[in-house]
């Protein structure tokens, strides 16, 4: 993807990003004759294995475009490899193992976001009389099956008719402008969703497209339910050449029209059913149409307005609603690299150093943990803390420092099981490496931009951190060479 590593799959029904898959025992890897690899000790430090230099030639990178380092988990041996460790490079999503490792050490694995619920009337004959105020604080993970809940428990306390506005409270974050455009131009891509305090499933929607020969049409649902919103209901079944091939582009879909989605061309007939996340235009007015789309789907009424407000200082409590741990959280951020998942994780450290959740809050409180955890390492440039940045550096040598110190600190089992697996699950599953099920490691993928960060099993039972980092206009060709690298390491 260019400008982008993928995000999860897609949001609530989306799965912009999906619930954590269950744990997954990793496969033995099949015995194959293996190309012979050049031993540690033939190696000098500042020098890359052969068969990593020779996947960068093929990939058309330079030397001086890439930054290696490998070392013992404890850091207390001299690097294995350590090629330009000092050079600072924009790590892409790889950053997000900054966020999530501060995360953890500074709110703690156990830490969750409530949203509170309360009003200022009265609950009389299933009627609320009154207005009916929903406050966030942050959650990353409010998707649709969880706002379907959170209603549920409220129409079990009574309320099936709110007489009044539903207002949604989004202060606890206080946040710039941001155009989701400004990235790449892509500003209907759920990774490209802009972070809020009231963040309903990841502002993106889910379309399933499912063809119905008799009638000759794809039918077209919609997840989650969203009101006020001209959505058709089928597309043309069309012939189309190579047989179903870029079924997206034979759609002609325009999303940017507020309050509508348009399809100018058809489905191909030769597909089976289909599914695309998007992020339709105006995403502001996304969370109050979801709300009043999923209460009026499970049977309830609203006489007034869903709007954005503020909740009065006197309403009386009806409920609180708990976001699942930072733990799950961490995991689907690294396991998938979830952005805007990653960005409302980053404000709330700002939040919970200010009061309020800010960019600048947040850079503040990693910066201040990485000095008093990082030494005399340089400090990063973690930006929105997602990796999603042209501006966001670090250097190899300090992200391997990072994870050095991780390795000892009491979060590091819920770090590392948060890492995708390599050939397993998440970001490495169709990793080329025979490592399979040997490494823990983050990826990160932009157009000018590449790298991994973890941990590798080596041979001789050690384990040992990889970094490697590339900036270059040929940066996602350096996969391959990261694979031959894991595939070094393991044999050490």
């Amino acid at each position: 993807m260019q400008g982008a590593e993928r995000t999860t799959p897609a949001a609530g029904a989306v799965q912009v990003a999906p619930n954590p898959s269950p744990a997954v025992r990793a496969p033995v890897a099949q015995s194959v004759p293996a190309a012979p690899v050049q031993p540690a000790s033939t190696i000098a430090t500042g020098r890359l294995p052969a068969e990593v230099e020779a996947a960068l030639q093929r990939g058309k990178l330079a030397p001086d475009s890439v930054s290696v380092v490998v070392m013992d988990a404890s850091g207390t041996q001299r690097p294995l490899l350590d090629v330009r460790s000092d050079v600072q490079r924009n790590p892409a999503s790889v950053m997000k193992l900054v966020t999530t490792f501060a995360a953890l050490e500074l709110l703690g694995p156990a830490y969750t976001w409530d949203t509170s619920v309360s009003t200022d009337g009265s609950i009389a004959k299933g009627a609320l009389n009154g207005n009916l105020y929903i406050q966030g604080s942050g959650d990353p993970k409010l998707v649709m099956e969880r706002l379907w809940l959170m209603q549920r428990r409220l129409q079990d306390r009574g309320v099936k008719v709110i007489v009044g506005d539903v207002v949604l409270d989004r202060s606890a974050f206080q946040l710039p402008p941001i155009d989701p455009a400004y990235f790449d131009n892509e500003p209907f891509r759920p990774y490209n969703a802009v972070p809020d305090a009231l963040l309903v499933n990841y502002k993106s929607m889910t379309m399933s497209f499912m063809p119905d020969a008799a009638a000759g049409v794809a039918r077209i649902a919609y997840e989650p339910a969203i009101a006020n919103m001209n959505l058709p209901a089928t597309v043309p079944l069309v012939n189309t050449k190579g047989g179903c091939g870029n079924w997206r582009a034979a759609l002609k879909a325009n999303f940017a029209v507020a309050g509508q989605i348009q399809f100018a061309g058809g489905y191909p007939a030769a597909c089976e059913e289909n599914s695309w996340s998007v992020a339709p235009a105006a995403p502001e007015s996304f969370a109050p149409r979801v709300f009043e789309g999923m209460w009026r789907e499970a049977g309830g009424k609203i006489t007034g307005q869903v709007r954005f407000g503020t909740a009065p200082q006197g309403a009386a409590p009806l409920m609180r609603f708990d976001s699942p741990s930072l733990t799950e959280v961490v995991r689907d951020i690294n396991k998938y690299s979830n952005n805007v998942m990653a960005q409302q994780v980053f404000l709330t450290l700002g939040k919970q150093r200010a009061g309020v959740g800010t960019f600048e809050g947040g850079r503040q409180a990693v910066a201040q943990w990485w000095s008093e955890r990082m030494g005399g390492m340089s400090q990063p440039t973690v930006d929105n803390g997602a990796g999603l940045s042209r501006d966001a550096r670090v250097t190899a040598g300090g992200l391997a420092k990072m994870l050095s110190v991780a390795w000892t600190s009491n979060v590091m089992p819920e770090l590392m099981a948060s890492m995708p697996i390599v050939g397993v699950d998440g970001t490495m599953k169709k990793s080329k490496s025979s490592a399979v099920g040997g490494a823990h490691l983050k990826t990160g993928t932009l157009r000018d931009a590449s790298a991994i960060a973890g941990y590798v099993n080596g041979a001789n039972g050690r384990r040992w951190v990889v970094v490697a980092l590339a900036n270059s206009d040929n940066a996602p060709a350096a996969r391959p060479a990261w694979d031959a690298l894991i595939d070094w390491v393991a044999a050490q």
